[in-house]
């Protein structure tokens, strides 16, 4: 027969009874709590407390996670939007001057950039309206956003016409005048966009002081097909580009550079030749530089370009 000490340390009594000693919970301790008992402990506390499983609890503790993952990735992005801008200015630039011919590794773009003279260019007549206003808005060549100005119902118009499939068409742009030592007009970089396949293809387009000989094409934003439309960020089919005529010099001046897989009638030098398997994105490119190329784009700058007026 156990001793009294066995039975207490076992926890069961003579009679088959749990037992309790001070050092154990008592059973009262596990018994739900009172109105009372819950009136004292504060919301959070009860919240706390509630089983893991419970359908409420895991709602809230996944809204809470959200919410506090979203803060941190907004606070992220408005903490680096500064070096993002600086990154897209920069990017810019390297564009600007690599379209021009002037980019070297390891060079100091924002000085080489110094060189380019930005100006405000109003589409219709080819004019420079550099600091003026339009509806309160001063036009800084600096400051200017052209893609804001195309989306912007005072600083654009609708297309009918539209071939290069940019539905609005910006009033006012952003363009780029390069001279040589002496002063003499080099170089006019121009924006231009369209669509190809899958994107908008944004872009410059270099010409050369006679307003009619492409000096160079280039790409800096487009999302199209790897190894078939985003060939055209190729270096090869890019030097294409150089030298080649956007009018014909026949008294005509009509527009006649072509992107197709055969030269127009007019020339190969007026031709360039496209990309193999990206028929749409050659298309789209075709339309989109003789849509910018054309007396509704920057014909009525470029034929200043050719008068000598710039």
């Amino acid at each position: 027969m156990p001793d009294k000490d066995t039975e207490n340390q076992s926890g069961v009594g003579p009679d088959g009874e749990a037992q309790f000693t001070p050092e154990m919970n008592p059973p009262e301790r596990d018994a739900p709590l009172t109105e009372a008992e819950k009136a004292r402990k504060g919301p959070i506390r009860r919240f706390l407390d509630t089983p893991a499983d419970n359908t409420v609890k895991t709602v809230v503790v996944a809204l809470a996670l959200c919410l506090v993952a979203s803060m941190v990735v907004s606070a992220a992005a408005v903490s680096l939007r500064p070096l993002q801008e600086q990154n897209a200015a920069l990017d810019k630039q390297v564009n600007i001057v690599e379209v021009a011919g002037r980019y070297e590794e390891d060079m100091d773009v924002a000085a080489a950039f110094e060189a380019f003279e930005p100006h405000v260019l109003e589409l219709a007549t080819g004019e420079f309206v550099d600091g003026e206003e339009i509806d309160g808005q001063v036009l800084d060549p600096l400051t200017f956003d052209d893609r804001a100005a195309a989306s912007d119902l005072t600083l654009s118009a609708p297309l009918e016409d539209d071939p290069a499939s940019i539905r609005r068409q910006a009033k006012y742009v952003t363009v780029y005048v390069l001279r040589d030592d002496e002063g003499a007009l080099d170089k006019v970089i121009l924006p231009v966009y369209g669509y190809g396949l899958w994107s908008t293809l944004y872009g410059f387009i270099a010409v050369e002081g006679d307003g009619n000989t492409i000096y160079g094409l280039q790409f800096y934003e487009h999302a199209e097909t790897p190894g078939l439309g985003a060939e055209v960020d190729n270096p090869r089919w890019k030097a294409l580009w150089r030298d080649k005529k956007l009018r014909t010099d026949d008294g005509a001046g009509e527009l006649a550079i072509t992107v197709a897989k055969t030269p127009p009638p007019e020339g190969r030098e007026y031709f360039v030749d496209a990309l193999s398997g990206a028929t749409l994105t050659s298309r789209g490119v075709d339309n989109l530089v003789r849509f910018w190329m054309s007396e509704r784009g920057f014909e009525p700058f470029l034929e200043r370009v050719r008068a000598g007026e710039i």
